[in-house]
This record gives structure tokens, sequence and C-alpha cells, in this order.
């Protein structure tokens, strides 16, 4: 068994996507899911990757990623979108927990970068807090926009990249871990019918990232 304390930043995405590999073709292992883990994880956690995803019901982490108790420090918004609340959290993982990669996991058929495009198309302002994640997704449909992007999986790599660009212009914390080599960052994007996720971006020392630009 890996031992996940001492992984790299490759190696924990080499086993994420070894993870979702056995998600999407229906052979989980379910690793790190019974009592004696449950026990050995008790007095402390370990995890060996930050999981900032959207709060999509169908993202479940541990589970498109075969991952168990004590593996992810999972943290999730609507669109991933985030505030100090998030990036707090988000360096409580790589600074205290030591964990050797963030991943900012976006998908297809993201109800917030829908609900973005339309109030970005149409001018109409949503109400209450939902205004607040439109707002702050809004830079990533206007660059797709620029770009001339139009295609859903090419709006939603344009806002994985612009959140992971964000995590890293806004967090001296992360930026230095980066820097130093003991953290990467990477943006993953998730298709919800094939239940498979890819590479679209990679910052540090990590597995080489797909082409940016249009998904194929």
């Amino acid at each position: 068994m890996t031992d996940t304390s001492i992984l790299t930043p490759s190696e924990a995405v080499g086993l994420l996507l070894a993870g979702n590999r056995r998600f999407v073709t229906g052979t989980p292992k379910h690793p790190n899911q019974d009592a004696a883990r449950r026990a050995e994880t008790a007095p402390g956690q370990r995890p060996f990757a930050v999981l900032f995803g959207c709060s999509d019901s169908r993202l479940a982490a541990e589970i498109i990623f075969d991952r168990g108790l004590g593996d992810l420090f999972v943290v999730r918004t609507a669109g991933h979108v985030a505030g100090p609340e998030v990036l707090g959290s988000i360096e409580y993982g790589v600074s205290v927990l030591d964990c050797p990669l963030v991943v900012v996991l976006g998908h297809d058929s993201c109800g917030a970068v829908a609900a973005t495009r339309a109030a970005v198309a149409d001018g109409v302002a949503a109400t209450g807090y939902v205004r607040d994640v439109i707002e702050r997704v809004t830079p990533s449909v206007l660059a797709a926009r620029a770009a001339g992007l139009t295609r859903d999986e090419d709006i939603i790599a344009e806002h994985i990249r612009h959140s992971v660009d964000l995590l890293m212009d806004r967090s001296r914390v992360l930026a230095d871990q980066v820097a130093a080599g003991r953290t990467a960052v990477v943006g993953m994007s998730y298709r919800l019918a094939d239940g498979s996720a890819r590479l679209v971006t990679s910052r540090g020392p990590a597995a080489e990232p797909a082409a940016p630009g249009p998904v194929a």
C-alpha cells in the first residue's frame, strides 16, 4: 500500500488519476474506507491533497478519485469560487497539514458558470448571495468571451485556469510553497457523463498538464 504521507506533488497527481481511472472503468478499490483506517486517522490527519472543487452533488471527491478517510482535505463552493475562508482553508491544508498538492476541480454543465453566462448575456443580476457567486465567476466568462471561446467545456477550462491563477496570486503562503517545490497546484476538469478527470493546467512540480486552449 502506498504511504500517502510522503508523496511528491507528481506522485500525488498520479495517485488521484489512477483512482479516477478505476472509478471510470468500474473497478474501484475503495482504499482507506474500513474500520482500521478510521482508527488510524482518529488521532490526526495527513491528507496528500487539498481538493478545491465545485459543490455540485455529482462531484463527490473521494468517490470519483477512489480514495478514503484521511486522504483528501476537501473544500467546496458553488463554481469553486474563492473568498477569504476558502483561501484560509487551502493555506491550512498546505502549511499545517503539509499537503503536497492542491487540485482545483471544475466540471461540465456547471450551474454557476451557466448562470454567470446568462447574467453576462442578459445583463440581469441574480438576487441574494447567489449574486456574489456570479460576480466571482464573471471574470472567467469575460476572459473566455474575449478569447472567442463558446463551447461549454472550453469556458469551464478557462474558469479552472482562472481559479488556479487566483489562488496563486492571492495566497502568498501557497505561492511560496510552490516556489519552494513543496507543493503543486493543478486544475482538473471532470466529465459528468463518463466520470473522467483530466489535467487542464499546472503550477509547480507536478505532472505535465494538457495544452492550454479548447478542450477536445
